[in-house]
């Protein structure tokens, strides 16, 4: 039962106002006492030439409703209070009667790609990939579940002038037989390697450029190379995605691109937009705005310039109905300038494009930096947050079987869900320990809520009682609170999805988290008397959505720990 469409319907059926209008309007009036929904009246205050208080008190003496235990005026406020045992009652027989489809929608359809993780070759993963990555998952998953059909493109950094670094990076220091041994760490040390060389030497940066205008050229030494380079960081890629649960539809990288970016400068020019200015051939973007860069100067191309062709190639293969580009903050420019030349372009999907930024990792305060050689490795990162969770599984369960799984479900779990659980544009501050702790507002603490519930699960089924389907209503406060925040998941559902916020989701799982565990405190669940199937019922309902809380944050749900 949707209470709060309730609520709109007896508004809407005392004022002139549309229904999404008061939709909008509904607060949850800050002290429980005062009810569970309230309408503000101050907007009619104009057209109606009445005081709020006056409007509030009207409204509220013509409505009557066998679902709400009060409808009052409080100020300028018209008050619902919900007949707990309804709410109770029908909402868990929702959640009972779903399970994990419970919170399903029907908001759109149609393929979103999703741009997202997009790792350099030649580098090892860092932190700073991780954010793009879980975040991009979550989204997928959070589309799928209101009717979309995500499509996860990992764009992979495999062009660019850099490559053209590596190579002559390589050609300088390289030496195969160490690159066989660890593919990764040895590129990325070339690199690395390269740069601080290149601060007293500017004449290797030529090199580079060098290198990187054969191997636009086809140059079979510098192609040989880059398929290699390409190859073997895939591989590790991969190993790491696994790792964090997360899979691809697609892997078509910059180079895919190659030979799709002349005709689509061949167009700009067909249109009458591309002109030249010192040197480079640009789109206008219009009075004072710089121009966008379609070819550089020394002929070569530039993100922008692949970009524009990954987005029309994509339009033709997947007929989108959004893109979406889960890429950093500070390259919000660069997607303004996108949007712009596809729309001067005569496309209007363009408007389709939606950009999703988000802040920094940092570490003691400090960005990281894989070009400076300052970065924390991902691999390291989950391997050291397993080992902790494990530490503190073996202290609090000795005994626990498959404490492996476990600890690799809570550690990695942790790691993604710290990320998550920051609205998406902040940064933050990193630091392993305060990420993998059982208590506080983390990860594992929501896991363990879940296996909580399902030990008392455990436990009653031992003693022969199940959850029951039918006698449902419980009028404790401890369970209005709980079966409140459950009716209201897939509101939260819809919110993460419209705002491609998955941090709305996480916040919403530690929340429920501590309504359930101020239940379990305050309530002898496991008594046998005539509610305990409706107690049981809560706790099964709260596992289910506590599991598919974290599954759409790409975080497992361990049934003990």
């Amino acid at each position: 039962m949707d209470f709060k469409n309730e609520v709109v319907d007896l508004v809407s059926s005392q004022v002139d106002l549309p229904k999404e209008k008061i939709a909008a309007l509904i607060e949850r009036p800050k002290n429980a006492k005062m009810g569970d929904y309230a309408f503000p009246a101050f907007i009619l205050a104009k057209t109606m030439h009445k005081n709020p208080a006056i409007i509030a008190k009207d409204i509220a003496e013509n409505l009557s409703s066998d679902d709400f235990t009060s409808i009052q005026a409080v100020g300028p406020y018209v008050n619902f209070a919900i007949d707990h045992e309804k709410l109770v009652s029908s909402t868990l027989k929702d959640v009972l009667a779903e399970k994990e489809h419970y919170g399903d929608q029907k908001l759109g359809e149609g393929n979103v790609p999703i741009d997202m993780s997009s790792p350099n070759i030649a580098k090892p993963m860092s932190m700073g990939h991780l954010r793009s990555t879980v975040i991009g998952n979550s989204i997928a998953k959070t589309m799928e579940k209101v009717g979309y059909t995500p499509i996860k493109i990992n764009y992979l950094g495999d062009y660019g002038t850099q490559f053209g670094k590596l190579i002559a990076a390589y050609k300088h220091w390289g030496n195969e037989e160490d690159v066989k041994k660890d593919p990764i760490m040895s590129l990325f040390h070339y690199y690395v390697r390269f740069h601080k060389e290149a601060e007293d030497n500017p004449e290797l940066d030529d090199e580079g450029r060098e290198w990187f205008k054969k191997l636009e050229d086809g140059d079979p030494e510098a192609v040989r190379l880059w398929k290699w380079f390409r190859e073997v960081s895939l591989k590790d890629f991969k190993r790491i995605y696994n790792e964090l649960g997360v899979t691809f539809d697609s892997y078509n990288g910059e180079a895919f691109f190659n030979d799709k970016m002349q005709p689509v400068i061949d167009e700009l020019k067909e249109k009458g937009l591309l002109h030249e200015s010192q040197g480079a051939q640009v789109v206008d973007m219009g009075p004072d705005e710089n121009p966008a860069i379609i070819v550089k100067s020394d002929g070569t191309s530039i993100y922008l310039t692949r970009d524009l062709a990954a987005a029309e190639w994509r339009m033709k293969e997947y007929n989108f109905v959004k893109m979406l580009y889960v890429v950093g903050n500070e390259q919000a420019q660069h997607f303004v300038e996108l949007k712009t030349v596809l729309k001067k372009m005569g496309y209007d999907w363009a408007d389709e494009i939606h950009h999703v930024p988000f802040g920094l990792i940092t570490q003691g305060g400090k960005k990281l930096s894989t070009r400076k050689g300052n970065v924390v490795f991902l691999d390291q990162v989950l391997k050291d947050a397993v080992s902790l969770a494990k530490k503190q599984i073996q202290e609090k369960n000795p005994d626990l079987a498959n404490q492996d799984q476990v600890a690799h479900d809570v550690g990695v779990g942790a790691v993604v869900f710290h990320d998550l659980k920051n609205d998406r544009l902040d940064n933050f501050d990193f630091n392993l320990e305060e990420v993998v702790r059982f208590e506080g507002d983390t990860g594992p603490y929501v896991q363990y809520t879940n296996a909580r519930a399902q030990s008392v699960l455990r436990k009653a089924a031992a003693m022969g009682e199940k959850p029951s389907d039918t006698d449902l209503a419980l009028d404790d406060d401890w369970a209005f609170a709980v079966a409140k925040d459950l009716a209201d998941f897939p509101r939260i559902v819809a919110r993460a999805s419209e705002k491609f916020e998955p941090s709305v989701i996480a916040k919403y799982s530690l929340d429920l988290a501590k309504k359930f565990n101020k239940y379990y405190a305050n309530v002898k669940i496991l008594t046998k008397d005539d509610k305990i199937g409706a107690r049981l019922a809560l706790v099964q309902a709260t596992s289910i959505v506590l599991t598919e809380s974290l599954r759409l944050l790409g975080v497992n749900a361990p049934k003990e720990m």
